[in-house]
């Protein structure tokens, strides 16, 4: 099923709820199969650099199929992917907080967050993909 305008915005509910209990201000984007983007929500104070990343962080995760900590493990120097993060314009992002959306095995979304440390991106962006 493709992520619909209602999932995404159910995801980013539940990403925000969490960000809420961390107290610290998010932003979270959800993108379709395609890598476009289903729907963005900037909390108030949330970093502006925010919304750039966290639309790439959710692209990432559908571009290469990975979560975007796995991206950056395998994107260092020395690593089979050293570079990727220089791939698609610089798009790919290659630390926490982007998780695919997989449904039966396959990719069809993804999910960023970004705001907060790279622990607390994740867990926003767990959570919302939780309510998947």
């Amino acid at each position: 099923m493709p992520v619909t305008l209602q999932a995404a915005r159910r995801m980013i509910e539940a990403a925000k709820a969490k960000a809420d209990t961390l107290g610290v201000p998010m932003v979270v984007a959800v993108v379709d199969a395609g890598g476009n983007l289903a729907a963005l929500d900037r909390q108030d104070d949330a970093l502006l650099v925010s919304i750039d990343l966290a639309r790439d962080k959710a692209y990432s995760a559908v571009a290469v199929k990975a979560d975007t900590a796995t991206i950056g493990s395998l994107s260092q120097p020395g690593a089979e992917l050293f570079g990727l993060g220089r791939a698609c314009g610089g798009r790919i992002v290659t630390f926490g907080g982007g998780l695919p959306i997989v449904e039966n095995g396959r990719v069809v979304g993804g999910i960023g967050v970004s705001g907060g440390s790279v622990a607390q991106d994740t867990a926003c962006a767990e959570a919302g993909l939780a309510a998947y």
